[in-house]
């Protein structure tokens, strides 16, 4: 029986410039925020620094970067909805809204297995998240009921379902910092 786990990966890196998304993160401090969940912060729980991109805010030319990163995360969504053409029938039209870069240093991680949709969240559909550096020990992400963890590597994005059925967890980070862009895509409300 064919079991897939309809979690998608593409590499962006020959086409998307992960050390700038960085390096804006680094000059950035002052749009810096804990990172939070549904039960609000929590460092036992998720332990990160998040900067909120807006989607309204992609023309102002501080955030081209990010217009770009979305032009790439758009070309890996065709090919998911390529792959799995009963998305289309799911949700016509789809949005992007405010998503986050995230630094998890030494000892970050999002320890909770969790999904990305839940009664707070009822429109979302799918989730992406794209690696912005190698990380060289821990800072994999674990889907425990695939068994499947995929360690960061630079430019590697996914695509995956909101629902519970792709519950996750953001290993700790033993060494170094790990960088993402995660956020979702949602029906149009």
């Amino acid at each position: 029986m064919k079991q897939p786990n309809f979690i998608g990966s593409w590499s962006i890196a020959e086409h998307f410039e992960c050390n700038d998304v960085i390096d804006y993160f680094e000059n950035n401090v002052c749009l810096h925020s804990p990172g939070i969940t549904n039960n609000g912060i929590n460092h036992e729980i998720k332990h990160t620094t998040d900067i909120g991109i807006y989607p309204n805010e992609l023309h102002l030319p501080q955030n081209i970067i990010f217009k770009n990163y979305i032009d790439q995360l758009f070309k890996c969504y065709k090919n998911y909805l390529d792959q799995w053409p009963a998305v289309k029938d799911i949700a016509d039209e789809i949005r992007i809204p405010p998503f986050n870069v995230q630094r998890y240093r030494a000892g970050g991680h999002f320890k909770k297995i969790h999904c990305e949709r839940g009664a707070i969240q009822p429109n979302r559909v799918l989730a992406f998240m794209t690696y912005l550096n190698n990380v060289q020990a821990g800072g994999s992400t674990y889907f425990p009921y695939y068994d499947l963890e995929i360690q960061p590597k630079k430019g590697k994005t996914l695509i995956w379902p909101a629902e519970w059925t792709h519950a996750h967890r953001g290993n700790i980070v033993e060494a170094g910092s790990k960088y993402i862009i995660t956020g979702w895509m949602t029906f149009l409300i």
